[in-house]
């Protein structure tokens, strides 16, 4: 299991608990504010050094939806292309009638 190294090291108060759960969660707060700051190629090359690794985190490279499996953007950012799917949380952009729910953490930043 291997974490985007994104969190600030001098907030104590992120680092309050650190199993995987509160983790991802931490993790996921971050990357939404980086998603917003950086285009979709500076976010690619972010997420590149983490591509090599295939054991998935649960809610941080995807969440279970009804017995699905949903991906996320950062998982999408870690693929680095566009499976041309209409994913949900497609970072490399929004069909136009995907709905995207805005309070999710898993959000599209494309």
């Amino acid at each position: 299991m291997q974490f985007p190294n994104v969190l600030p090291v001098n907030d104590k108060a992120n680092l309050a608990c650190l199993c995987q759960t509160c983790l991802a969660k931490k993790v996921n707060a971050q990357l939404s504010e980086i998603y917003q700051t950086y285009t979709a190629n500076e976010l690619i090359r972010l997420a590149k050094p983490y591509a090599a690794n295939t054991q998935l985190v649960d809610g941080l490279d995807y969440t279970m939806e009804n017995g699905f499996m949903v991906f996320s953007a950062w998982y999408h950012l870690k693929r680095g292309t566009c499976c041309g799917n209409g994913c949900r949380h497609c970072p490399f952009g929004k069909s136009p009638d995907s709905l995207v729910d805005q309070e999710d953490p898993f959000n599209n930043v494309g």
